[in-house]
């Protein structure tokens, strides 16, 4: 006969909260030795989320060099003649929110040759006017990123204007760090040659597992920037970029 061993998780979602108490490893006992009959069998568990000594529990996040992820792992010990089974589930893990509220931090923005950094050939940039907002830099992770963007005047036609979300990730120890910063998610908000004077609105909801709270530890650090990125007709890239900080209320 067949057997097989499933976990599943109460809240449909997967979502736990930090605390009171920590986890980063325990193993509980859900059910004694013994027979288990045919058919379904289901064995409710629960256990508090609990660390060692002093421990942090940071929230999950999946990134490229640095990785956080809680998993639970279900191990069935069976006779002799049989072989034992095992299952993993991953769970996610939020911080507590902050009691503090955030104060917005509105940003004014002027794109234009002269502001453009590390550019070898000003003088051959064509002349262009781009005005805008962010309505904060310090934001909630499950609010959007918004704002407002206007092309007062460009000499070229614009090809099209993009939304670029990146993570920023410190690794290393006292030998030295590496940063090395990579693309989230680009989502484009004007196509084509737009309207001079046309008010574009800027959204862009922050994905799951892929941000978290900015976070600082002694080994590693996970950032976030924005990257507002404007594409001219020759495929010519002008990028204007503004630091995040992300947190949870």
């Amino acid at each position: 006969m067949s057997v097989t061993l499933d976990i599943r998780l109460k809240r449909a979602n997967k979502v736990y909260h930090e605390g009171p108490i920590q986890l980063i490893s325990s193993n509980i006992e859900v059910a004694k030795a013994g027979k288990i009959p045919g058919g379904k069998t289901e064995i409710p568990f629960e256990f508090p989320l609990q660390t060692k000594g002093n421990k942090v529990l940071y929230e999950t996040y999946h990134g490229v060099f640095v990785n956080i992820q809680y998993t639970l792992r279900c191990d069935m010990k069976r006779s002799l003649l049989a072989k034992d089974l095992s299952r993993n589930c991953e769970f996610i893990v939020h911080c507590q929110p902050q009691k503090a509220k955030v104060a917005p931090t509105p940003v004014n923005f002027t794109i234009t040759p002269d502001t453009l950094q590390n550019i070898r050939e000003r003088s051959a940039l064509p002349k262009f006017l781009i005005r805008g907002h962010l309505d904060a830099t310090n934001c909630v992770i499950s609010q959007p990123l918004t704002g407002e963007l206007v092309v007062e005047n460009s000499d070229v036609p614009i090809k099209s204007i993009e939304l670029q979300l990146v993570r920023v990730e410190t690794c290393g120890c006292a030998e030295g760090y590496a940063r090395d910063a990579t693309e989230i998610q680009n989502i484009q908000i004007a196509e084509g040659d737009i309207c001079h004077g046309l008010s574009i609105p800027i959204y862009m909801v922050f994905p799951r597992l892929f941000t978290c709270p900015t976070l600082e530890t002694t080994n590693f650090k996970v950032e976030f920037e924005v990257n507002i990125v404007i594409v001219l007709h020759d495929d010519h890239l002008i990028t204007e970029n503004f630091p995040l900080k992300l947190c949870r209320v």
